[in-house]
């Protein structure tokens, strides 16, 4: 096929302003047509995350040269032997982690936990086996299997969900990530029930997207917490019920209001302090689910007679405990419904010549979701 441009990372931790340094460069990428298990998509839009941050800071080690981006939409060019599930035309949903359907997690019904996938996302290589991007004959990694700030992604089927047609990229790329971390979070993980009482932190599109799936199950009360006064507004559209800046006022307020504390607290801010304003705000015998993914050296010194005599549950959430080809259509049929609107994750729409600006942007928490549009 034609080479095709896409934004690589060689060197992580250099300085900000990352419009002066580019730790993203764009370059003129190669892929080989699509082997058996493989599926080529035309990327029709990709949003950046933090975690994509995270990789350029070098908070979290990859291998490298890799071409980074993992919450993507596009549609099927080409497909390899023996797919079945999709085929050439298809609009598909990209995800971040394969589920193999065969590795002990997945046949423990724990497939966001797929071991298999998760080694070769570690490796930077494709479920599939091994790399298949280059750069003038450069081999080059795939984030997450993805790879999905470029024109084209080579993926396994295991990494592509097709969903209905006519739907905006825009829109459905952030179910990759964002709407599966925090929605899948509230439903899956925490399990919110309806009539119950729940508390998120941290209101990036995660924790926007977490306020809407404890809407969706039918919480009667949600409290939306943030450090910035700016992230209230976007949450009480929404549909959360009580808005606060972070800090002891709000765990006061959040007490007062709830006779004790909410059923549920979900961490989404990705710091220590965002997990300790969480497990402060649940009652006796809540449930504080943490799903922010903080540095790998972060650690709390965790008090076992509180935690026991209060019976309170803490639990992490990786993947909103998703099976994504079933979760994926479940959060889409929401969409469609108008019960999970994606389009208010989305704070900015920019073009892939623009990325170190946005990645700006992140790190300065001006944004929301920021899409690459390549249609």
């Amino acid at each position: 096929m034609p080479k095709f441009r896409g934004a690589v990372l060689r060197e992580p931790g250099l300085p900000r302003p990352y419009t002066e340094s580019r730790p993203l460069e764009i370059v003129e990428l190669e892929l080989p047509d699509p082997g058996p298990g493989e599926l080529l998509v035309k990327i029709a839009a990709a949003s950046l995350c933090r975690s994509d941050l995270s990789v350029v800071t070098g908070a979290r080690v990859w291998p490298l040269p890799m071409v980074i981006g993992h919450e993507a939409a596009g549609r099927v060019e080409a497909v390899g032997e023996g797919v079945a599930g999709v085929g050439p035309g298809d609009d598909v949903v990209l995800v971040y982690l394969p589920q193999c359907g065969t590795c002990v997690r997945c046949r423990g019904a724990e497939p966001w936990l797929c071991e298999t996938g998760g080694a070769a996302n570690g490796k930077g290589e494709l479920i599939t086996g091994g790399t298949r991007l280059t750069h003038e004959g450069e081999a080059l990694h795939h984030h997450m299997g993805l790879a999905a700030f470029a024109e084209y992604a080579l993926v396994a089927e295991q990494s592509a969900v097709k969903v209905p047609a006519g739907l905006a990229p825009g829109d459905t790329c952030v179910f990759g990530c964002a709407v599966l971390c925090g929605g899948g979070t509230a439903l899956n993980t925490a399990a919110i029930e309806e009539g119950q009482s729940a508390a998120v932190v941290g209101l990036g599109a995660v924790g926007l997207s977490a306020v809407l799936g404890a809407r969706a199950a039918g919480a009667d009360r949600v409290f939306a917490i943030d450090l910035l006064p700016a992230k209230l507004a976007p949450a009480r559209e929404l549909g959360a019920t009580d808005v606060m800046v972070a800090g002891e006022n709000a765990v006061a307020g959040l007490r007062e209001a709830t006779a004790g504390g909410v059923d549920h607290a979900i961490e989404a801010s990705g710091t220590l302090e965002g997990f300790e304003l969480a497990a402060s705000l649940v009652r006796r015998g809540g449930k504080v689910t943490t799903l922010g993914l903080p540095g790998p050296g972060v650690a709390h010194s965790l008090q076992l007679a509180p935690l026991v005599v209060s019976g309170i549950d803490i639990q992490g959430s990786y993947l909103g405990s998703c099976a994504t080809q079933q979760d994926v259509p479940r959060f889409i049929e929401l969409y469609r419904e108008g019960r999970f609107p994606a389009t208010a994750l989305v704070s900015h729409h920019i073009r892939l010549d623009d990325i170190n600006e946005a990645l700006d942007r992140l790190a300065d928490g001006e944004a929301l979701r920021q899409v690459i549009d390549f249609d």
